[in-house]
């Protein structure tokens, strides 16, 4: 699995698009339904997944733990939103948390992982 990560339009799904020659149509973009399509060779907005977890009461490590075997040859990409201000509302440091946790666990089990910044990639692992 290829994890990708970096703040707001900063060029992840670019950068994936680019260097793995993924289409549109190889992308499933993360809303807050908290379905996940793994058939897609690309799954994007993870911290949307987070949120629907948060709100759910669900726990977005174990979740993609049951699920390894479905996403292990994905690139995977999520926003950074665990940086910066800490927010009030406790759903949201919940949330910021949770994305937090997700994130190491699936730069562990990466091959590679990637931080983009102003749509420079840089490489971590």
């Amino acid at each position: 699995m290829i994890f990708i990560f970096g703040g707001a339009y900063q060029g992840k799904l670019d950068f994936a698009k680019r260097e793995y020659g993924l289409m549109n149509e190889d992308v499933f973009p993360c809303t807050e339904s908290g379905e996940i399509d793994f058939n897609k060779k690309c799954v994007c907005n993870i911290e949307q997944f987070t949120l629907w977890c948060v709100k759910n009461k669900k726990d977005a490590v174990d979740f993609f733990s049951l699920h390894k075997s479905e996403w292990e040859n994905s690139v995977l990409i999520c926003r950074d939103i665990f940086c910066g201000v800490v927010p009030i509302d406790a759903d949201l440091r919940a949330w910021r948390e949770m994305t937090g946790l997700l994130c190491a666990y699936l730069s562990q089990q990466a091959q590679s992982v990637y931080r983009i910044f102003c749509g420079l990639e840089q490489k971590l692992k």
